[in-house]
Order: C-alpha cells, then structure tokens, then sequence
C-alpha cells in the first residue's frame, strides 16, 4: 500500500491518510475485505503519531469504509452499494482535481453543496 505523507502541506497529516486510503478504496485497488496494517505498523511506516493513523482509521469506519474486528484487525468494509461506490470514486476524482488546480477543500466542499443544492427538484 502506497501513502505518502507531506508534512510540509496545509493538509493535517490524518487527513492526508483518510483521503488516500478513501480513494484507493473507492477505486477498487483496497477491495473489500482487504486487511490494512495496523495501526501502529502504518504510523511506523509513514513516520507519523499512532494517533494520527488511528484518526484517520477512525473516520473511514465512521463513513462505512473501514471495519475494525478487535483484535483481528481493520479491514475495508463490505455491503455498500453499487451507487455509493461509483459515486465514492467520483468524489475521489473530483479531490484530486481540486487538489490539481489549487482550489481550496472549502471551496470545493462549497462547489459540490451549490451543485447538490441546484439539483434538488423544485
């Protein structure tokens, strides 16, 4: 699994990870049931605090990506639909040409309310 971390950036270190580990699983290179280091083992790799892993662990498994098994690990979580998957890897691309262009994540957070809000029918 390939993370990088840039501990120079704006973008908090937990952050970095979480939006990394989102795309990989929204384009199917993480599939389902895939186990993920430990927490430890991934801070260790990426020379980060434990907690910064486990914060980014953390919020993955709150937006359904990620399930912890206690002691059997974390792994990439299953029964999410086709729609939410399809629409996760559309996120994933849109983050990274945001990213691309230089748009701030508010900014771009404020493009997507605009264009959800636009949409609704009525």
């Amino acid at each position: 699994m390939l993370i990088s971390v840039d501990l120079d950036s704006s973008v908090p270190p937990y952050e970095q990870v979480r939006a990394q580990l989102a795309e990989m699983i929204g384009d199917g290179r993480l599939p389902v049931g895939t186990r993920l280091p430990t927490v430890r083992q991934l801070a260790a790799d990426l020379t980060l605090a434990p907690n910064t892993v486990a914060r980014a662990y953390r919020e993955l498994e709150g937006s359904g990506l990620l399930e912890t098994r206690g002691r059997n690990g974390t792994f990439v979580a299953p029964g999410r639909d086709d729609a939410i998957d399809r629409l996760q890897r559309s996120a994933a691309e849109y983050a990274l040409t945001a990213r691309r262009l230089g748009v701030p994540p508010g900014a771009a957070l404020a493009l997507v309310r605009a264009a959800l809000d636009a949409s609704r029918p009525g």
